[in-house]
């Protein structure tokens, strides 16, 4: 990278914020804008990192003003009507997006790069820590904050191998130069982006395409994809039962769930989840089916696999008692869900399970909204709030009341963020789920404290 300023218009992002970080420990000069401040934005700060929250040209530091000097970094998700991005175009900025930024880095080091519409990021998450956890360590930029090492970015100073969460969104993925691909699923999504159903797969079909002469292309299988790679490429199936690589005699009990890997050269026995949840199981065998094809040793797995926290707002548990249950999780598709959804169940069979919801984005919800009502139809109670429209504006009829009519189950209701609170108050719970990938988490400390009062009343 010629330029030693780099300067991010929406820096606050998962995805932006790790990009950040790199260049940060690179010795790169930093700074940025987002709309609002969060955890990661006050994290960049500490870090040294310039941040405003003003979209104000006059807030932007003046070396980033020098336009031979700066790249700019940008997202999707900032509209065109930003006035600093307005500005560094009419001025002639290089600027780049997230994602080209992500492809020049798989160019100069050896990506192994984790897609799908779920499970994604628990994937490369485990990835990154089965690898950083053997005698082969590696960098990666996650799309989720890791419990273990409490942040979303690992850099390694022996290692060329580097875990890179694959975004379909905006067609991101295809600027990447894949070593080594995972595909998890392919179920629809971002149609506002692909148009329909068929154009989304073929955008998984183009990513398959990228991967390098000599790698490695992991599919789920059953997948309704057709890989493209060249034949150098070697293509293997995965998932939780059956394929190349998949898992065998799995025992849950007494809060543990334990299973057998099984690689076509290769069996790991005894395997540990130290997130006990079935969703898991799959997601491990992606993420050791790579470990292994890269020579991570069968007990550097096994210890690796055990000590696993799992990912922030992935199945993530706020209370864990015999009496009181609270889960936060990030899903916002129909699949995820539905999965997040019967792996509860499958804990806690007995229990009543109550969830809140909360769209997003509006295209989605309408795009899905009898897919999100037979999920959401599987709990016991559902509460949903307002949808969350990110980066669009309101479509008419398109509301939170267009999925409670469409939901079976008779306990159902809207809320607002305070009626919800009110109603915690007034109903014990025993399993409680707070859904979506809007800003629903930030209500978590507050309604963690309302449920365990209820509780102890």
């Amino acid at each position: 990278m010629e330029r030693k300023n780099i300067y991010f218009i929406g820096i606050g992002g998962i995805g932006m914020s790790a990009l950040a970080r790199y260049f940060n420990a690179k010795g790169f000069r930093v700074a940025g804008y987002d709309r609002t401040a969060s955890a990661l934005t006050k994290d960049l700060q500490s870090e040294g990192i310039s941040i405003h929250y003003e979209d104000d040209c006059s807030l932007i530091p003046a070396p980033f003003k020098e336009k031979e000097a700066t790249l700019v970094v940008i997202t999707p998700a900032i509209p065109q009507t930003n006035t600093e991005l307005q500005y560094f175009k009419t001025q002639g900025f290089t600027l780049m997006k997230r994602s080209q930024v992500l492809g020049e880095i798989t160019k100069m080091q050896r990506g192994i790069c984790i897609s799908g519409t779920h499970g994604k990021t628990t994937t490369s998450t485990m990835t990154a820590h089965l690898l950083r956890n053997s005698h082969l360590d590696c960098n990666a930029f996650l799309g989720g904050i890791s419990k273990n090492f409490k942040q979303n970015l690992l850099l390694s100073d022996k290692s060329d191998l580097v875990v890179i969460e694959a975004d379909e969104y905006d067609r991101s993925f295809l600027t990447l130069s894949p070593y080594m691909a995972v595909v998890t699923a392919v179920d629809a999504d971002h149609l506002d982006i692909y148009g329909t159903e068929k154009e989304y797969r073929a955008g998984f079909e183009s990513f398959t395409s990228l991967v390098r002469e000599d790698g490695v292309l992991l599919i789920k299988k059953g997948l309704p994809i057709k890989p493209q790679s060249v034949p150098s490429v070697r293509v293997f199936s995965y998932s939780s039962s059956e394929g190349d690589f998949h898992a065998e005699n799995i025992r849950v009990g007494q809060g543990d769930l334990v299973f057998d890997f099984v690689a076509p050269d290769a069996v790991v026995r005894d395997v540990k989840l130290g997130v006990p949840v079935m969703i898991n199981v799959e997601n491990a065998v992606a993420a050791m089916a790579m470990a292994h094809l890269n020579g991570v040793t069968a007990d550097e797995m096994r210890a690796a696999m055990a000590s696993f926290a799992g990912v922030k707002r992935r199945f993530d548990f706020h209370i864990k008692r015999d009496d009181l249950v609270f889960i936060d999780d990030y899903a916002h598709h129909p699949m995820e869900l539905k999965s997040c959804i019967e792996s509860v169940r499958a804990l806690y069979a007995d229990k009543h399970i109550c969830a809140v919801f909360q769209p997003h984005l509006y295209t989605r919800t309408r795009d899905f909204a009898d897919d999100f009502a037979r999920s959401l139809s599987l709990l016991d109670e559902v509460i949903l709030l307002d949808i969350y429209p990110a980066r669009e504006l309101p479509i008419e009829g398109v509301t939170s009341q267009l999925l409670l009519d469409k939901i079976t189950i008779p306990q159902k209701r809207i809320c607002t963020k305070s009626g919800l609170v009110e109603y915690l108050r007034n109903h014990r719970q025993e399993v409680f789920l707070t859904i979506g990938a809007g800003d629903i988490d930030l209500m978590i400390p507050e309604l963690k404290q309302v449920l365990l009062d209820k509780a102890n009343a």
